[in-house]
């Protein structure tokens, strides 16, 4: 019988057609104008499926830590779900008691489900943190150095910094100029962690440029900015952002443009950073010239940009990619000192603006609803918290000190990594040594709906249901969604709170957990919840027979008058940043007290470890742009006609400038190699002017297939990327700093496996 229910999804809201076992229409949500084309990955939805609870071979025939070396590479035996259930309840039992619950990593990074109720990351912490206190992660991949750095500029947390930036409408009406460092992608704001509402940034992009804003893309990807902004390209090495803006401040300066009376009045520390800029502290001025032979782009294109911007009403815009870098804390820090030079921050259509062409949600110009999701307890006392791109080093270094955002700290001893809702091996960096570093603990533990590369690396692997065969409450933004599961669960598969339900109560924990409830009365429970705070709200039985609830007062996101930072421009002294000094800190006292080399107290541009320009160039003489994919989000899906139709010989594609390709003798649609010393990939070659001469983009996301030397067959990006973090303040991830090389593929490339499930075996005979 066909049936069709209304589903929110991190990439927008669908309408799914069913015929009662699988999934046959997916269409874009009637509200929204214009839907995401990942949608149509939901048709795949049982290929590579994980049907029953299955654990590694050698651990359910020796025990915890035997030949850790052969995950990914050995047997699963499927198991009934009481006997997988005792085994992971034991082995929790087991680590807490005989090392301590900070032995037990919770790792879920939290793109697992767009629902409220159903987020993995809020089911494994509630889990998790009942239960005693384990190591957990902080902050994102996506942005960590940018949520580091942001509170200690603006006072402003990380999330409440990027729900109060300017809404488009100002922009369309007011801005003259926009200049993007990081891109701006439509793809990228077709989504949004927890759910992405109706996609209007085509339209407001449209709109401004249709109204004579002026868009300026900087980067090296001339597509990383939406075509319907008819904008400028400004090529520049990546990495080099922070010069570049330093040598825009420093020709403002000294052509008397900069904005000294803003600066003094709403401004801590620009005294110390402009002596920095004029070279008093170091002897060295960041002229155009100084920048130009670092970035790559001419002296007097940088004076002359310096001067538009003066001269105009100017966004600076960043997205996440130039943060994702080797001292990435710095371009946020930088961009905000140019904005502020400028003298344009809260004025309409001017100052600093971010993440804009990130995600789905920049420029509502509006606070969003707040519905209820499954509470958290508060951390429990000694729990240990790493940023999450330093799994490998957490696992890899017991006993050393580590520093993190001005604490000083232990890796503790993990013992069990417990994973749910992600995939480590899509975007942690240098793989091959996530895989030695993998081996360390003695027990790790999955939910996972795919049989992706973290589910083969696992021991345990528990059977988890999608989006589609569970019901939930989706926050899309400006609508409240009734997400009905459309088709069944796969095989064995079970909810994750139905999963942590069942080992609470193997555990004692079960009433704290669950508080009495099922995952349906749990739904009911939130919703009353919002119901109670906002009066429009119909019976829970009509919201669900309705399948959307519009917010009336949102109706019109982006269509306000709000000016990020607008009221501490119009009172500095009523309405001061909660800062310190109250004021933007240009230079910052707490920073400067940690005594971080890497992160000093006022925005410095600080040479990476390794860029285009420079002697390591001489080997390694493309940099690689792993941005994000077009055709998948992450690598959700990836095994998905949509994802898979774009493959070049079943390959992810690497795209070269025709300059680059001719000199190594490489066309179109030939399997190339990528390398460096830190690993190879093999991609399938496209040609395009769209990428500077001297960049490699190879998209993240395909799922990492390694042959027995550890290059990816299939073209994972993170096998060439470094494991470092871009500094001891944030400790992100550096993906965008990597040097390659790329040749033509010599022989027969082995084929992709990277979406066959592990093989099975019968139960060990004792």
């Amino acid at each position: 019988m066909t049936r069709t229910t209304n589903l929110l999804t991190h990439w927008g809201p669908f309408r799914v057609t069913s015929d009662g076992s699988s999934i046959t229409d997916v269409v874009g949500h009637p509200a929204d104008p214009d839907p995401s084309p990942l949608g149509q990955g939901l048709l795949a939805n049982d290929q590579c499926r994980v049907a029953r609870p299955a654990i590694r071979r050698s651990w359910l025939e020796g025990g915890p830590g035997t030949a850790t070396e052969r995950r990914g590479s050995e047997p699963f035996v499927e198991v009934p779900w009481d006997e997988a259930l005792d085994l992971v309840a034991g082995e929790l039992r087991r680590v807490a008691d005989q090392h301590g619950h900070q032995s037990i990593y919770g790792g879920s990074y939290g793109w697992g489900s767009a629902g409220l109720f159903h987020q993995a990351s809020n089911q494994t912490r509630r889990f998790f943190r009942l239960l005693g206190p384990f190591t957990d992660g902080r902050l994102t991949y996506s942005s960590a150095a940018a949520a580091s750095i942001v509170p200690y500029v603006f006072g402003l947390g990380w999330y409440p910094a990027c729900g109060q930036q300017t809404a488009w409408s100002v922009i369309v009406d007011r801005c003259e100029l926009f200049v993007s460092f990081g891109g701006l992608r439509l793809n990228n704001t077709q989504v949004f962690f927890g759910g992405q509402g109706p996609h209007h940034t085509r339209e407001w992009i449209a709109k401004a440029a249709a109204n004579g804003v002026s868009f300026v893309n900087v980067g090296p990807v001339r597509d990383d900015e939406a075509t319907e902004t008819d904008g400028r390209w400004l090529p520049i090495r990546p990495g080099t952002d922070v010069a570049l803006m330093a040598a825009l401040i420093h020709t403002l300066v000294v052509d008397d443009r900069a904005d000294e009376e803003f600066l003094a009045t709403y401004c801590g520390g620009w005294p110390r950073l402009k002596r920095y800029l004029v070279g008093e502290t170091d002897g060295v001025a960041k002229t155009a010239a100084w920048a130009s032979t670092i970035t790559g782009i001419a002296a007097d294109e940088i004076v002359a940009l310096a001067r538009e911007m003066a001269t105009k009403r100017t966004t600076v815009n960043l997205g996440f990619a130039v943060q994702r870098a080797d001292h990435g804390e710095q371009t946020y820090w930088m961009a905000t000192a140019l904005a502020a030079a400028l003298g344009e921050i809260g004025l309409p259509g001017g100052g600093v603006a971010f993440p804009f062409g990130a995600h789905g949600r920049a420029g509502a110009g509006q606070p969003m609803k707040r519905v209820p999701k499954l509470p958290l307890p508060p951390p429990p006392d000694g729990q240990t918290v790493i940023s999450v791109s330093r799994v490998a080093e957490l696992l890899e270094r017991p006993g050393e000190p580590y520093q993190f955002d001005g604490e000083d700290g232990t890796f503790p001893d993990i013992r069990l990594v417990y994973w749910v809702g992600g995939n480590v091996f899509h975007h942690h960096q240098d793989l091959n040594r996530l895989v030695r570093a993998w081996q360390r603990p003695e027990t790790i533990v999955v939910h996972e709906p795919f049989w992706n590369p973290m589910a083969k690396r696992a021991d345990i692997v528990l059977p988890a249901t999608t989006a589609v065969e569970r019901s939930d409450l989706g926050d899309g933004e400006t609508m409240l969604v009734a997400t009905d599961a459309a088709v069944p669960a796969h095989g064995e598969a079970r909810d994750d709170y139905d999963i942590f339900a069942a080992l609470a109560d193997r555990l004692g924990i079960a009433d704290a957990f669950t508080e009495g409830r099922t995952s349906e009365q749990w739904l009911r429970h939130l919703y009353e919840q919002f119901r109670a705070a906002n009066d429009y709200a119909p019976p829970f039985e009509d919201f669900w027979a309705a399948g959307t609830l519009d917010h009336a007062d949102l109706a019109g996101v982006g269509h306000t008058d709000h000016v990020f930072l607008g009221a501490f421009r119009a009172d500095p002294a009523g309405r001061p940043l909660p800062t310190p000094s109250g004021k933007i800190e240009l230079f910052s006292e707490r920073i400067a007290g940690f005594g971080y080399d890497d992160c000093p107290g006022h925005p410095t541009w600080l040479e990476p470890y390794e860029r285009l320009g420079t002697p390591a160039a001489d080997r390694h003489p493309l940099h690689l742009v792993s941005n994000q994919p077009t055709t998948r989000l992450h690598s959700q899906h990836d095994h998905s006609a949509v994802s898979r139709d774009a493959k070049v010989a079943d390959r992810e594609p690497i795209r070269l400038h025709p300059d680059d390709a001719a000199a190594r003798g490489i066309g179109e649609g030939d399997v190339v190699r990528v390398f460096n010393d830190r690993g190879s990939c093999l991609a399938g070659a496209r040609i395009s002017d769209a990428v500077a001469p001297g960049i490699a983009q190879l998209a993240t996301g395909a799922w990492f297939d390694p042959d027995e030397d550890g290059t990816c067959k299939h073209g994972n990006p993170n096998v060439l990327t470094r494991d470092k973090g871009t500094s001891r303040l944030g400790q992100g991830p550096t993906a965008h700093t990597c040097l390659v090389e790329v040749e033509q593929f010599d022989g027969e490339p082995t084929t992709v496996t990277a979406f066959d499930p592990p093989t099975f075996t019968d139960r060990p005979q004792p």
